[in-house]
């Protein structure tokens, strides 16, 4: 029995409504800003069309644009992951950097844009008690609840925020229906004296402010590995989610923008434009329900750049950017430190700078045109590669679309910045280089990141295999001699009883250490507590040696005696290891683990009669489809061989919901199952769970496991080595759960 398996959205509508909720806010908030700009300038009436138009053609473009995105990156770092694959790791890293700000400010955005609506209709909300914003204080409380619920995983965000999405786009619908049966059909005019001399600089001046509306489009690349399905089912889900909600905010702004202009007064303070424009065409109680809808969806468009921030973790986490922590999924399938990062910090925000939106908006739409400007210019850059190796018609046309993107994205970032460079946009300046180098410092420790899981499963599995583990000369594992660290503590008993176990089973020899400064006052205490652990297990003193050694630097020279003298196994316990340990510990249990030892017997003795076990019968071998982690098989099969254990090979794939992959998954266990075990050993294949660290533990703990086969390092290199000492799985195994584990130091070729 496996893990559960994390929910999967189904389908384009399912996630419109999970993480539609940020562009189907936008005419709830951009027309404020707008409007106030133009109106003030007495240029309204010339300028408002050309603004609109101008915003429309471009989100058309940048929308066929992400098409191509969505096919060629599925792991849900959207353009950050293409921008990386064309122009390099500096490209992805500015990327990235800039979209972390952009959700960041999408949350706040929409936050402060909620409380807003709610101070439409309760003005007291506005108030403050002694130091305290009313407002803000809102915005905190909400700002936590969002993070409770998105770290519960999608499908209960879905289900939370869901439905706000669905009644925000049918009320939006509902605003056009009114709309055209009061006013008419009217499309805001297009009006070519918007582009004179004296005019050109506000219709600019609109068109940067509206362009607020495109922020949420790099949200539907990162949600393409929410879906279930193949890659392809995946990408052309996310784009059909993108079509149902941008294609709503476009007619929002053409249908309903026109009668914002004509109903609406910006200088009226105490209602946004929206409420204003909701009093005038809807019934009185319809416009009330309206502004509970908007607060609601304007929740849901926080959750959904939460979302969208822990998608991109999860891609940033794959590719070496953050440690493997930042990325780590918790047991609903979603990583929870990026969101309770980004609530830490917009919660000092709305305490400290407030929750009006213009504070906000002078940055919101300065990043997002950087990252489409960068996205449009690589997605261009692979179309002429392909064009160059092949000629096709939709090529050219993806050339066109892409090109033309780029352009549009890369005006609207230089008028975006000349407009509001120093209303907050100068602020970049600043924090992409910081997040930058943030990026740089862990992908140089981390290294580059090996082959994905299913790029390697297909060169394994095709005809002419490149590294068929079924063509590899399979060298079997006897220790000889077996080191056992003894203090005379009760683990130390633990380890020392499973040592001699081992040697039986192997007709090896046991040598037990104790390593410290004052060993003559200890010598007799140990050899005391040695024969007195000899006879209670009732072991034959003649098959041990004891080994004792003066040393002020005790932990140094355990490691240096399990480096050097040639032991093929070391029998260790401890009941102290603990997570938050493993970066500054200098115990002897990590020092020795730290290492490039030979295979080391791991115990964690507890009141669980498993966590003491040294006849093993279910051996659990984790295996991530890369080289490295297949290094602990010929140490786990020969265990399995001479204890007549049932072994258990299990592989998480590393994308849910992906048929294609978990069939090459099942293939690729099959050849490791057929060349390293024999056929007296009982060999089950397991493809299942979410999220490796859970799966094994949940794993090893339902299925009656009493040793975990592990190598220290898996898909994330041996090139982090000196950074990362063990990876981030095998870590969370040796202190996640009490069961021995047969710990392998993973090696270079």
């Amino acid at each position: 029995m496996g893990a559960s398996v994390s929910y999967k959205l189904k389908s384009s509508l399912q996630g419109a409504l999970a993480a539609g909720g940020d562009p189907a806010t936008s005419p709830l908030y951009v027309f404020g800003p707008f409007l106030t700009l133009i109106t003030s300038a007495g240029v309204a009436a010339v300028t408002f069309g050309a603004s609109i138009w101008m915003a429309v053609v471009t989100v058309l473009a940048v929308a066929m644009m992400y098409r191509y995105v969505m096919i060629w990156v599925t792991d849900g770092s959207g353009g950050s992951g293409l921008c990386e694959e064309e122009f390099g790791s500096w490209a992805v890293k500015i990327n990235a950097a800039i979209t972390v700000i952009e959700y960041t400010l999408t949350f706040l955005v929409s936050m402060a844009a909620l409380v807003t609506f709610m101070a439409d209709r309760i003005p007291l909300i506005s108030t403050d008690i002694g130091i305290l914003s009313i407002r803000s204080c809102i915005a905190v409380a909400l700002s936590i609840l969002i993070a409770l619920v998105v770290n519960r995983g999608s499908k209960v965000s879905s289900l939370f925020f869901g439905p706000a999405t669905a009644l925000i786009l049918g009320f939006l619908w509902l605003m056009i229906g009114f709309t055209i049966f009061k006013r008419g059909l009217d499309f805001p005019d297009l009006n070519f004296d918007a582009f004179s001399r004296e005019n050109v600089h506000f219709t600019l001046g609109g068109f940067a402010r509206i362009l607020a509306l495109m922020t949420g489009i790099e949200i539907f690349a990162n949600l393409v590995a929410s879906y279930d399905g193949a890659a392809k089912e995946r990408s052309r889900k996310a784009f059909g989610s993108l079509i149902i909600v941008m294609g709503t905010t476009v007619s929002t702004m053409l249908v309903v923008g026109p009668a914002i202009l004509d109903l609406s007064d910006p200088t009226d303070q105490s209602k946004s434009v929206f409420t204003q424009t909701m009093d005038a065409l809807l019934p009185t109680w319809l416009s009330y329900a309206g502004t509970l809808i908007g607060i609601a969806v304007l929740l849901s468009a926080a959750a959904a750049s939460t979302q969208g921030l822990q998608n991109l973790f999860l891609g940033l986490r794959g590719r070496h950017y953050i440690p493997a922590k930042w990325g780590t999924r918790n047991k609903f399938d979603v990583p929870v430190v990026p969101v309770w990062m980004q609530t830490v910090f917009v919660s000092l925000c709305f305490l400290l700078i407030g929750t009006h939106e213009e504070t906000y908006l002078a940055l919101y739409a300065a990043g997002v045109f950087i990252l489409l400007s960068m996205t449009g210019w690589a997605s261009t850059k692979r179309f002429f590669a392909s064009i160059l190796k092949s000629f096709r018609a939709h090529k050219l046309f993806g050339v066109c679309v892409s090109a033309l993107s780029a352009l549009f994205a890369s005006f609207a970032t230089v008028i975006i910045f000349e407009e509001r460079f120093f209303e907050g946009a100068w602020l970049y300046l600043i924090l992409v280089p910081a997040l930058y180098l943030l990026f740089d410092f862990y992908r140089k420790r981390l290294g580059v990141p090996p082959m994905a899981q299913d790029q390697r499963l297909e060169s394994l599995i095709t005809p002419n295999p490149i590294a068929n583990p079924s063509d590899r000369d399979v060298v079997r594992y006897y220790p000889k001699t077996i080191l056992v660290p003894y203090n005379g503590s009760l683990s130390a008993d633990c380890a020392l009883k499973s040592g001699v176990d081992v040697g039986e089973k192997f007709g090896a020899k046991v040598t037990t250490v104790y390593v410290g400064e004052a060993i003559n006052t200890k010598n007799s205490k140990l050899s005391s507590s040695i024969k007195s652990s000899v006879a209670q297990f009732e072991i034959i003193e003649d098959s041990i040696e004891h080994l004792h050694i003066k040393s002020a630097a005790p932990n140094r020279e355990l490691v240096t005696i399990c480096e050097t003298r040639e032991f093929d196994l070391i029998c260790f316990a401890s009941g102290n290891l603990k997570e938050k340990e493993t970066l500054f510990s200098d115990s002897i249990e990590y020092s020795v683990l730290y290492s490039t030892t030979p295979p080391v017997l791991f115990y964690r003795p507890s009141q669980n009669p498993t966590s003491r076990a040294s006849r093993f019968r279910n051996i659990l071998i984790p295996l991530d489809g890369s080289e490295i982690s297949e290094q602990v098989l010929p140490y786990a099969a020969s265990f399995a061989l001479n204890y007549g254990a049932a072994v258990h090979l299990l592989c998480v794939p590393e994308t849910q919901g992906d048929s294609e992959l978990n069939k090459n998954l099942l293939v690729y266990l099959e050849h490791i199952k057929h060349h390293f075990f024999s056929l007296q050993s009982k060999v089950d294949i397991h493809v299942t769970g979410s999220g490796p660290l859970r799966t094994i533990i949940d794993f090893a703990e339902s299925s009656d496991i009493d040793l975990i086969a592990i190598a220290s390092h898996g898909r994330g290199g041996l090139g982090r080595q000196n950074f990362v000492k063990i990876g981030s799985v095998s870590s969370g195994v040796l202190t996640g759960c009490d069961i021995p584990t047969l710990f392998i130091s993973a090696k270079t070729d």
